[in-house]
């Protein structure tokens, strides 16, 4: 109504007395150029009557002289208006007490950077008019900035879009578009536009590309802007039902445009559908479908729907995680001699420019200095580059002021049917004296040092803001529990401890470790903790951790996993998944809570180097025939001194307990299996893929599960193995033979038993009755017991022949891994090794075939981690990171093998300097 009142109606009342009002230089930013009324809407105001003062500057889009010869007041001082008219913030020291000033705030929703603004507003007892809040009795907007934004938004993409292809490999039209304010106005942009659209329309468009296609949310303003740059090109639109049919079979002489409401993408949570009024009340209700029906067809995204909180977001960070994971896209040409796109969508325009709102991954706007950053599934932001992984993305928060002219003529026109009702504003005067129309009424945000009525909840929204700040300071946002304190537990923590919002606790039985972890790194918490003790305080421990990690023996895991399912809290193991982990699956789904196991060396970096490699020969119609992986922890080679050619980093009872298990493995097409008790030792096979080590290696539990799980069933070869050097199998056979690896619990080692020495429990372990035996005898018993003449060497350089007290353990096996712990432990000035191997046989669709080599070779740090500690620590402590970030979303007892989750990961890990290299041979 108030838009179609004639001038004279509206000016009446301005006659008797004469009003002066204000327009003050933008200082906020260097490149805003806009300013709330033209010179023609000047010359308009000064004809009714009104005086209107212009602060100078340069900066401004319309000089100086023009509002000058439109009869304004050109000078420094505006101190004599009574209403003060800007565009964005104002500096507090340039506030002008007892004023009506009316500008873009930025307050109502007690934005943490504009309070002191508003604090500096009451103070000075000045009215605020927020252009925000200007709505008709709809609730919609009247005076806004939206259709300008949405077209210099569009513009900027498609000037992105150009670049970005470009980048990875593809010249197209978009080239010749140039960035909004390159323009004069928006009308050159269009022509821009325009020309590359009828290049598009002859053909040029390359077919490496694919149909282009583009998805405008919302139907408001922004996107009624960004769709008439659009419809510049030659075009045709389709409905969302019919998005990925258009990006899969679409022409290469149009784009393709899919308007998005809400009822396309936003359905209840409990039941599906969508209803209006209900969302409008209840948005929590609701959850979004973009990133599945959607966003996977999009080519761009010009994103200018307003998010409120509580509301759906549009797309999340573990969203954007699988939409821009690289995939095989069967859509385009395969034989056209251009590189493949990374992934369908390409780039994102966020005209809301909502941190953290709409678009969850961008949580800082980009600006006109530079307008793209690179976003990639890893959660980096690059600005330097078009070339890297990733979206493009455009989220500039001032872009109408890239077409500052027309977004001056365009907001005034809006504005100045408001403005005589404004200009009747007398600051020093209650609210209350005033008789402001409705719309002009609803957007007083403050006067006379207080909050008006409707905004008395940006008190409130204050106070809550500043306990959940304050919530934060006192207490760390996120928790992780650390059970043990073994080498692996130093690397994992150091790495979550970057994160100051993570609290750490450590809970072992070795309290020196504990408490030697929590000096290291200050706030770490260290916790007395015996996970076998049936009255342990374990799940009241658990039930204050958001992710517990568990580095205890991994016949615990399955007990912590039942505990952390009953508290709902996530878990993170480096150890194989068991049977009893893998029956929790539909517990631990229904509860929300991941249990994520194999996530350190081996299992674990293997998995992922694996899975990567196969992924990317896959993706180029590459069949994999062969998969053998050996992986090993060693001492560098000048400590491998003993028979073992062998020295512990960690416990030894894995690594001796594994030479006696059995194994299972397809070769050529036939099931491999050896069963446990020692066979295994003879089935080791030297491996030279490093000519400078002299390695040897055996099979690793049951390889052939692992074909399904890797998707190459196809696979005539699937082997996983153990790496050692040359010797290692050999001397493990002689410990085997004399029961020194036996299980099961000996009455000679029983803890309340007699005192025994070594040379005595080999004695008893060969049978014989006198263990007072000449050594000579001795000698020969163990070389016919192990039919090795090395034998008595093996023993004799393990010190076990030796009248030294046995620390007794129950079991051999349990009593000789104590005792090898120390005497063959990794010294202080010494350091370790890890090798993993891959080789990956491949055919190719033109019949070459191919041996892919994967090699991952890490050193210890002598005064720091250990590579074992380093390759199984990393991992998991960013495994646990990703957890706590909402990077990891799948739910129940899962393996690292979606590349959502193994790519990241990879990344992390050659950030620490943990890298791989790759060989390649043709058959």
């Amino acid at each position: 109504m108030w838009r179609t009142l004639s001038y004279n109606v509206l000016t009446k009342r301005f006659y008797a007395t004469k009003k002066t009002i204000a327009i003050r230089r933008e200082d906020q930013s260097v490149w805003e150029r806009r300013a709330p009324f033209s010179p023609s809407h000047v010359r308009k105001l000064v004809k009714n009557g009104v005086k209107v003062i212009v602060q100078p500057s340069n900066r401004r889009a319309y000089p100086m002289q023009n509002y000058l010869n439109a009869g304004a007041i050109i000078q420094e001082d505006i101190s004599e208006a009574n209403v003060i008219f800007g565009v964005k913030q104002v500096p507090i020291d340039q506030l002008i007490p007892n004023k009506t000033y009316c500008l873009f705030s930025h307050t109502i929703k007690a934005q943490e950077t504009n309070m002191p603004l508003l604090d500096a507003i009451l103070e000075k007892r000045i009215r605020l008019i927020d252009y925000e809040k200007l709505m008709d009795e709809k609730g919609q907007r009247v005076v806004a900035f939206g259709k300008m934004a949405g077209i210099a938004g569009t513009v900027n993409i498609l000037h992105g879009l150009g670049l970005r292809l470009l980048a990875l490999g593809h010249h197209t039209p978009f080239m010749h578009i140039g960035p909004a304010h390159n323009y004069r106005n928006s009308s050159m942009a269009r022509q821009a536009v325009r020309d590359a659209g009828y290049e598009i329309a002859l053909g040029l468009m390359p077919k490496s590309v694919g149909p282009l296609t583009f998805v405008f949310t919302g139907s408001g303003n922004v996107s009624q802007g960004s769709q008439e740059v659009f419809q510049e090109m030659p075009h045709e639109y389709v409905g969302p039902d019919m998005l990925r049919k258009a990006a899969e079979h679409g022409s290469l002489n149009k784009v393709y445009g899919c308007e998005v409401r809400r009822r396309h993408y936003l359905e209840r949570a409990d039941g599906g559908g969508f209803d209006a009024a209900e969302y409008e009340e209840h948005p929590e209700r609701y959850i979004s479908t973009f990133s599945k029906k959607i966003a996977p067809y999009a080519s761009v995204i010009v994103n200018g729907i307003y998010w409120a909180v509580n509301s759906p977001k549009l797309l999340t960070i573990p969203d954007a995680k699988h939409l821009l994971r690289p995939a095989h896209t069967p859509w385009l040409p395969t034989s056209v001699g251009a590189p493949a796109l990374p992934h369908r969508t390409l780039a994102i325009c966020d005209i809301s420019a909502d941190p953290g709102g709409s678009i969850e991954f961008m949580n800082e706007c980009t600006t006109i200095d530079t307008p793209f950053c690179l976003y990639d599934a890893d959660r980096n932001k690059d600005t330097k580059s078009f070339k890297g992984p990733g979206v493009l993305v455009c989220s500039i928060d001032n872009m109408p002021t890239q077409i500052p002219r027309e977004s001056t003529d365009f907001f005034g026109d809006l504005l100045l049917p408001f403005i005589y009702d404004i200009i009747n504003s007398n600051a020093e005067e209650p609210l209350e004296k005033h008789n402001f129309n409705p719309v002009v009424l609803g957007a007083i945000i403050a006067s006379n040092g207080q909050l008006t009525t409707n905004y008395e909840y940006i008190k409130e929204l204050r106070k809550t803001h500043s306990r959940h700040k304050s919530s934060e300071i006192s207490n760390m946002e996120k928790n992780v529990l650390v059970l043990g304190a073994g080498r692996v537990a130093s690397p994992l923590i150091e790495y979550l401890h970057r994160d100051r919002s993570i609290g750490i606790t450590v809970a072992c039985e070795n309290v020196e470790l504990g408490e030697n972890l929590a000096g290291t790194y200050p706030g770490v918490e260290s916790q007395y903790l015996n996970a076998t003790d049936p009255n342990n305080s374990l799940e009241s421990i658990i039930a204050k951790a958001d992710v517990v990690v568990s580095i205890l023996p991994a016949d615990l895991h399955s007990k912590i996993a039942r505990l952390c399912i009953n508290q709902r809290k996530h878990m993170v193991t480096a150890s194989y998944m068991s049977q009893e982990i893998r029956n929790l699956n539909e517990a631990a789904c229904n509860a929300g809570v991941t249990i994520l196991n194999e996530i350190g060396l081996d299992p674990g970096i293997d998995h992922l180097l694996a899975l990567e490699c196969m992924q990317e020969i896959q993706s180029l119609g590459g069949r994999i025939t062969s998969f053998e992986s050996f992986c090993g922890g060693l001492p560098a080679p000048e400590f491998s001194d003993n028979p073992l050619r062998y020295k512990f980093s960690w416990s030894p009872r894995g690594a001796l307990l594994n030479t006696v298990s059995s194994a299972r493995y397809l070769s050529k097409g036939q099931i491999v299996e050896i069963s446990e008790g020692g066979e295994l030792m003879r089935a080791t096979k030297s491996l030279d893929f490093l000519p400078g080590f002299n390695l040897e290696g055996f099979p690793n539990r049951d390889s052939t599960h692992y074909a399904k799980l890797y998707g190459i069933e196809d696979a005539n070869t699937v082997l996983r193995g153990t790496l050692r050097y040359n010797g290692f199998s050999q001397s493990a056979r002689i410990l085997q033979f004399l029961g020194l690896l036996d299980v099961e619990p000996h009455p000679s080692l029983h803890s309340q038993g007699p005192e025994i020495t070594w040379r005595q429990l080999v004695c008893i372990l060969l049978g014989l009755e006198d263990t007072n035996i000449f050594y000579d005898n001795l000698r020969i018993k163990i070389t016919e017991r192990t039919g090795s003449d090395h034998a008595v060497d093996v023993l004799e350089d393990l010190g076990l022949l030796e009248d030294q007290p046995v620390i007794k353990c129950g079991s051999p096996l349990d009593t000789l891994t104590h005792y090898l712990s120390i005497r063959l432990a990794l010294g202080k000035n010494e350091r370790d090794l890890v090798i993993l191997r891959h080789d990956i046989g491949i055919n190719w669709p033109d019949n070459r075939k191919e041996i892919r080599g994967v090699n991952f070779v890490v050193y210890g740090d002598v005064d720091g981690h250990s590579a074992m500690a380093k390759t199984v620590g990393y991992p998991a402590a960013i495994a646990t990171k990703m957890i706590l970030d909402g990077e990891i979303q799948e739910r129940g007892s899962i393996l690292p093998f979606a590349p959502e989750i193994y790519r990241p990961i990879l990344q992390r890990l050659r950030a620490e300097g943990l890298n791989s290299t790759e060989t390649s041979k043709f058959c």
